[in-house]
């Protein structure tokens, strides 16, 4: 519960006011105090109206520092959810010496100051007006202004360092031109160096009223004024330039990512029935969406990578037999976890996806097992060996002790075993392609291969009796649709650090895992009907917290025509 107010927090402050969410009247509601409390600290400035309505200017003044000392709070809170680099204790230091948390501090925390020291509140109350500046945050303007300053920070630092040693270099030759000249103004170089930066910024001290008398000297006064120019436009010329190319960025990006929403659009309005109920489509080829929507192959790629719940994937990867050749598709998946995805249903099973982001056809099949048979469900979407980020490249399928010390992993097996009994059971469901032909369903829980024993010694699933009535009640419905199942016939033995041991060691729980062809999940048209009838086998078998029978709410009408599935995948309505 708590876990989810706090996500609930992380998308109110999550600073977007182009969202269609109710948390953005919780945005509005933030600049509207914001801008009241700066008109409070600004009437306040006059007497007639201080003196008049000072009790309602102080009541005013004392409600927004309240409401915003809780909201300050709350953000340092769930500021790891904001970003991962603020985790932990130091991640939140590091976020109050951000920008925007040093802002909210000062126009915050400082009110509490005056009850300890003995400082004029009216001195503390002037950072009430930095409280404006937090309006920033929510200002496309000022964020586009941000990113055109430090995409040319490192042209500008450059400029800047080149100006300022041609400044002192010009100083220190107009010292030795005007020193025997004018002997009591420039005594020393520091003077001459004074003077020529006095030139950049107007001379309010008075330093630069000492021209030079010699040519020389009139000539590097001259070349000081030249580069007085050059230290405003060039920097200006800069921050043009980066200022364009943001704006270039900033369009594309929202190009891509409504490119995104209609790729996504397109797979719930390309669904099928099978079942007797609706499939959003499990794939969605290159040439359909080229077809369809006009993208190219390069924007294709490009839409899906700035889109955080779609993947390209290569179906030639699961073809075992016979030439390959490319298959480019697009497929969806759900994310709301840093490793991926996690819903929670109370129910007494929960189906683990270790390699959705790896295997062909997984995080679809994992899921509508998950969703129908109405159990608790845990994907990793995000890590992998092949991943092209370095930081993400890392298996969730071995429990190696590199990936132990991922804290990504951490939580996602937090989130498998969290509260699990010995009445509760973990199913482990991977893609295989060592089952090649012979099998579709391989059910594993420990044994050697050729172990056709339930009651052998050692193994992940206490509960044997419970692992044969459920193998003996899949074995004859999948044959019905002309599918296979087997028990450690194919596989070798589970290596010792398997997720599915890992876990095993971690709980009473059972845990079981189903290794499942890439033929029947990415090819045949049988696909439907496995998960269907194993969501249906599973929940018969093991389910004892939630009423027993398929939950078929979310598929009784045409996806795209569901509020469910397009909240799930980012389809605006």
């Amino acid at each position: 519960m708590m876990n989810k107010f706090k996500q609930e927090l992380a998308r109110v402050f999550d600073d977007n006011l182009r969202t269609r969410q109710w948390q953005n009247w919780v945005d509005y509601a933030i600049i509207g105090l914001i801008v009241i409390s700066t008109v409070e600290v600004f009437l306040s400035t006059f007497d007639g109206i201080a003196e008049r309505y000072g009790n309602w200017l102080n009541a005013v003044d004392l409600f927004t520092t309240v409401f915003f000392t809780i909201e300050v709070t709350l953000r340092i809170w769930c500021a790891d959810l904001i970003a991962p680099k603020y985790k932990g204790l130091w991640g939140r230091v590091r976020y109050c010496f951000s920008f925007y948390g040093l802002i909210d501090i000062l126009s915050t925390y400082t009110f509490y100051i005056a009850f300890l020291l003995p400082i004029p509140y009216s001195l503390l109350k002037a950072l009430r007006i930095a409280r404006l500046m937090r309006v920033f945050r929510y200002l496309k303007a000022f964020r586009i202004l941000s990113k055109a300053v430090s995409s040319k920070s490192r042209e500008l630092l450059v400029s800047l360092q080149f100006l300022a040693i041609v400044t002192l270099i010009l100083s220190f030759i107009l010292y030795f031109v005007e020193h025997e000249v004018q002997p009591e103004v420039y005594e020393n170089g520091w003077t001459s160096v004074v003077w020529a930066f006095a030139q950049y910024i107007g001379d309010p001290g008075g330093f630069a009223d000492m021209p030079p008398l010699t040519l020389a000297g009139q000539i590097i006064a001259c070349l000081v004024g030249v580069l007085g120019i050059a230290i405003f436009a060039v920097p200006a010329g800069l921050i043009g330039s980066g200022f364009s190319e943001v704006m270039e960025a900033e369009q594309k990006e929202i190009e891509l990512k409504d490119n995104a929403m209609a790729i996504n659009e397109m797979m719930l309005v390309k669904s099928i029935t099978r079942e007797g109920i609706y499939w959003p489509a499990k794939n969605i080829s290159f040439g359909d969406l080229t077809l369809k929507l006009s993208l190219t192959e390069e924007e294709i790629i490009k839409s899906v990578a700035s889109s955080k719940n779609l993947r390209v994937k290569n179906l030639a990867a699961a073809v075992l037999e016979g030439p390959k050749m490319d298959m480019m598709v697009v497929n969806q998946y759900c994310v709301n976890e840093e490793y991926g995805s996690h819903v929670e249903r109370g129910s007494s099973v929960t189906i683990v996806n270790p390699i959705g982001v790896g295997d062909n056809g997984l995080s679809y099949f994992d899921w509508h097992i998950a969703q129908l048979g109405g159990f608790n469900y845990v994907a990793n979407e995000c890590y992998s060996m092949q991943h092209h980020d370095r930081t993400k490249r890392c298996t969730f399928y071995s429990a190696t002790a590199n990936t132990q010390a991922n804290p990504a992993f951490q939580l996602f097996a937090d989130h498998i075993l969290d509260g699990r009994t010995k009445d509760d059971w973990i199913i482990v469901i991977v893609g295989e392609q060592r089952v090649k032909n012979k099998t579709d369903v391989h059910f594993e829980f420990g044994g050697d291969t050729g172990e056709e024993r339930f009651d052998f010694e050692g193994g992940i699933a206490p509960d044997r009796v419970t692992v044969r009535n459920l193998y003996n009640d899949m074995q004859p419905i999948l044959q019905k649709v002309g599918l296979s199942v087997d028990v450690h016939q194919v596989q070798p033995r589970l290596p010792d650090n398997a997720l599915a041991r890992y876990l095993q060691a971690k709980t009473e729980a059972n845990v079981l895992q189903l290794s499942v062809s890439y033929k029947l999940m990415v090819f045949d048209n049988e696909v439907h009907s496995a998960i269907v009838n194993i969501a249906d086998v599973l929940n018969r078998n093991l389910e004892c917290k939630n009423s027993v029978g398929l939950h078929k709410k979310e598929y009784l009408v045409r996806p795209i025509d569901s509020d469910y599935w397009k909240n799930l995948y980012g389809v605006e309505y």
